[in-house]
């Protein structure tokens, strides 16, 4: 149940806190903008986009609070719970946005989504505006309507959820078939291709091997020279060698007189130098010893390598990624292969899917079924006190042809009536007249709101086109729902007013070149007031404010 609206910076308000109790409220108002007030500011507080536009000129951000009391909500509580927020107390949903276009939304003092506030809101408050009127007119807004009107709506979702997989396996069945043909040419040509690749033997790192070799092969003859060059710097230089010139060094060391302290480091280089250089001497003696010009083994490379590189270029790819492409062309192969086992998984998956879309649709035409002609029968008593005693209203519901499948179930859902006693029954925007599709939706929604477990139900001017002793029966039909639960209702009409159990009116004054929305709660007298300026207008007459007592005073005994 809401208990109360707090609203700072919101187009005219700068600061506004609203209280509401159980029953029913009526907001009435000599404009319209000061009660849509509250119902858009709550939906701003329920996860609506935010529109900076409705900031208050001057201000940089708005902020709205609406307060929910969830001890008797259990599903709002369960959801609070699974989405770790917590549900002691009153329900705090809290909105946040500013002229920069930044927007928070907090559950309870926690960061929230904006979907999350949606999510929640849903279960706290059901809104019925007389725009419903249009949505009336549209099939999938009767198949709403009856689904929720039977408690249905997990078993359409089941419906729903069963037809996407069968629609999607389907598919999948259908493009496994298409292609069948088309598999059995790419299997043979990807056997060829392994075939061909496994026929090379190729080894790990034997392309960058190959190549390395061929560019020593190829350079074997300057490789020669110059290694026989480096021996005879080395060591084997009739005029002059590095060992030589070491060994020189040491014997001059040796017999210095006098040596410094500081050239016995230079000593000891000097050998280890002259260790190296014999090292060295000896690896190029090793490597002349075991190298030679090989004419025969670099044309066995430079052919392997060239085999290597046509079929890199064959297959779009590095020569070194040969063994790789052997892996990928397998893998692929054993998919193919095992495309039948898969289609035929997939035809075992359509069909379990398939037996319980009809199990669960089955279930669902039932149980519309039982609810149709209950849901009428309700409508048609609330059509009778509403000044329409001769119309026959019904739910028709149509069966698709056999094998016919969607998503909503088996059969078509329509609303239908006749307004007038022998008259055929037609689609609603056929037959009814704007007062009367008026009245119709009114009596669609009371219903509906009869079953619905949602606390709080806002019916926002829904008695538009109606008047005189049927807007009294309006007022009788809200004050009912009221005693159970939880009713707002924004109306122009003074008979639907006088029915409620509290009464705001919405106004707007003018101080300091300032314009400000204010929401009064009324007292009795107060209430009359009210009730004489919406039924004089203008001018209220003495005879007028003893209407609207008189009419007061009726609504306070009525039940």
């Amino acid at each position: 149940m809401l208990l109360s609206i707090d609203i700072n910076n919101y187009t005219l308000v700068d600061h506004l806190e609203i209280e509401f109790s159980q029953g029913t409220t009526a907001i009435s108002g000599e404009t319209g903008a000061g009660k849509s007030l509250v119902l858009d500011a709550l939906a701003m507080a329920l996860g609506g986009r935010a529109d900076s536009d409705t900031i208050r000129h001057g201000q940089k951000r708005a902020e709205i609070s609406a307060h929910f009391d969830l001890d008797q909500v259990f599903e709002a509580r369960e959801w609070l719970l699974s989405q770790d927020f917590d549900c002691d107390g009153p329900c705090v949903l809290r909105r946040l946005y500013s002229v920069e276009g930044r927007s928070r939304g907090y559950i309870n003092g926690h960061a929230c989504t904006m979907q999350q506030l949606q999510i929640l809101g849903e279960m706290l408050i059901d809104i019925h505006s007389q725009h419903e009127h249009q949505s009336l007119l549209r099939r999938d807004t009767h198949r709403r309507l009856i689904d929720e009107y039977a408690g249905a709506q997990t078993l359409a979702a089941s419906v729903n959820q069963h037809f996407s997989s069968v629609r999607d396996l389907q598919q999948q069945i259908v493009t496994l078939q298409l292609n069948s043909d088309d598999t059995v040419a790419r299997l043979e040509l990807l056997n060829f291709q392994i075939d061909e690749l496994n026929s090379l033997d190729l080894q790990p790192g034997e392309f960058e091997r190959l190549e390395s070799e061929q560019q020593t092969l190829s350079n074997a003859e300057q490789i020669i020279l110059d290694s026989r060059l480096l021996l005879t710097l080395c060591e084997h230089g009739d005029e002059g060698n590095i060992r030589d010139s070491l060994n020189r060094g040491l014997s001059i060391l040796a017999a210095m007189a006098h040596r410094p302290q500081s050239l016995n480091s230079v000593e000891e280089m000097l050998r280890s130098s002259l260790i190296q250089v014999e090292e060295a001497a000896r690896e190029i003696e090793s490597s002349l010893d075991g190298f030679s010009l090989d004419p025969e083994r670099l044309e066995q490379v430079n052919e392997r390598l060239s085999v290597m590189f046509q079929l890199a270029r064959k297959h779009r790819l590095k020569p070194a990624d040969l063994s790789l492409k052997v892996d990928n062309l397998s893998a692929e192969v054993e998919a193919l292969q095992g495309g039948e086992n898969n289609l035929k998984s997939l035809r075992e998956t359509l069909q379990k899917h398939s037996d319980e879309y009809l199990l669960m649709a089955k279930k669902l035409r039932i149980s519309r079924s039982k609810a149709a002609k209950k849901m009428a029968g309700e409508i048609n008593l609330q059509l009778h006190t509403l000044a329409m005693p001769g119309a026959d209203f019904k739910v028709a519901q149509t069966p698709h042809k056999d094998g016919e499948w969607r998503a909503s179930g088996l059969d078509d859902i329509e609303f239908v009536i006749a307004t007038n006693p022998g008259q055929p029954h037609k689609a609603l925007q056929k037959v009814a007249s704007g007062g009367e599709l008026s009245r119709v939706s009114l009596a669609i929604q009371v219903v509906a709101a009869k079953h619905s477990n949602i606390p709080t139900l806002v019916f926002d001017e829904v008695d538009v086109g109606i008047g005189g002793a049927t807007a009294d029966v309006v007022g009788r039909l809200l004050k009912s729902l009221g005693v159970t639960g939880q009713v707002i209702s924004v109306t122009h009409q003074p008979q639907v007013a006088a029915h409620a159990h509290h009464h705001y009116v919405a106004r707007k004054v003018l101080a300091s070149g300032s314009t400000a929305s204010l929401m009064d709660s009324l007292e009795h007298e107060q209430r009359s007031d009210e009730l004489a300026r919406m039924l004089g207008g203008a001018q209220i007459t003495k005879q007028t404010r003893l209407h609207a007592r008189e009419m007061l005073e009726l609504a306070k005994h009525t039940p």
